[in-house]
């Protein structure tokens, strides 16, 4: 079976996904849509994808398709998600993360696609990598005891910059009205990663940020869950690089660097335990990839998704919470 994919949006992780189609013998990247015409000309142009479309509607009437990839700035999730479930011309749609802004966009997203049969789900890529799974299956086996504490870090390697060069107009990550922040571009993998490792939902949230000139430019999180255990995550635009994970648990720990943006690199899993410590080692992996072939193989097979709508929404909850511990500066309990 081979699957004919369409891009919405051209920016700069919309090459990742085209790559991600190059890479797979049975994907075929069919046409591409931006709300610039010009845009989407010049990356069909330069991919070799043989339509183009300034117009999204005009692209699913236009050109036959089983799986639409979302790459547009994350205030517009939503709304392209659900024309584009609505329109019944895909059977699959995969959404880069942010999944929506809300909880509330997000529930109508995901009921858009179940009223229409589409199969959603939200990109974070790093859930389908090896290590990651080995990870979760480590913890959930008992091999560090039982897992009390996570920290994980998300910063992007701008510390020696001045707030002023983090403009809204310079880059969407710094614009309110496009979905930047921190949280949105960040934080969103250290949340779902904790709600993964930790197999439950916060109980209660805790966040506090460095503002920049629209957005938050660096925000800490503290994520209570059920019998105590905790989550500490650290992410931001204004610190030197950091994409770290350690899990601690009564009996040991486990450590991964680069825990996010590893591809094509070869990359470790540490487990620490007393009188053992081992390095498991993984080769390069192409994590978009990866995540598009679980979703082709999800299509033809009608297994379920690592990653269920369901989740996404409880997602966007958890991230509407950490929105209003910043507004407020007090714990939101959920």
């Amino acid at each position: 079976m081979s699957f004919r994919v369409g891009i919405v949006g051209t920016g700069g992780i919309a090459h990742a996904h085209a790559g991600a189609c190059d890479a797979l013998d049975d994907v075929e990247l069919c046409a591409v849509a931006d709300v610039s015409a010009e845009s989407a000309q010049r990356f069909a142009e330069a991919k070799g994808v043989p339509a183009h479309f300034g117009d999204l509607d005009e692209m699913l009437r236009s050109v036959q398709l089983d799986i639409a990839i979302i790459c547009t700035w994350g205030v517009a999730h939503a709304e392209v998600g659900i024309s584009i479930a609505e329109s019944g011309a895909v059977r699959a749609i995969l959404c880069e993360k942010p999944f929506t802004l809300t909880g509330d966009e997000a529930e109508s997203f995901v009921a858009a696609a179940r009223n229409h049969g589409v199969l959603i789900a939200e990109a974070f890529k790093f859930r389908h990598h090896l290590r990651h799974i080995e990870a979760k299956r480590r913890v959930d086996a008992g091999a560090i005891g039982e897992l009390v504490t996570l920290r994980s870090t998300f910063c992007t390697g701008g510390g020696g910059a001045s707030v002023a060069s983090r403009t809204p107009e310079g880059n969407w990550r710094f614009n309110r009205a496009k979905g930047g922040g921190a949280v949105y571009d960040l934080a969103c993998y250290n949340i779902h990663h904790a709600r993964f490792i930790l197999g439950a939902e916060p109980i209660r949230v805790f966040a506090h940020q460095r503002r920049g000139i629209e957005v938050d430019d660096a925000t800490d999180i503290l994520m209570v869950f059920p019998e105590d255990r905790t989550a500490h995550i650290s992410t931001g635009f204004d610190t030197g690089y950091s994409e770290h994970v350690e899990l601690c648990g009564t009996e040991g720990t486990i450590r991964m660097a680069q825990a996010w943006n590893c591809d094509g690199q070869s990359v470790t899993l540490e487990c620490a335990t007393p009188g053992n410590a081992e390095t498991v080692t993984f080769e390069p992996t192409n994590q978009f990839a990866a995540q598009l072939r679980h979703l082709c193989e999800c299509l033809e097979c009608g297994a379920s998704h690592r990653i269920p709508p369901e989740d996404s929404i409880r997602q966007m909850r958890v991230i509407d919470a950490v929105f209003r511990s910043l507004a407020s500066g007090e714990s939101v309990d959920l």
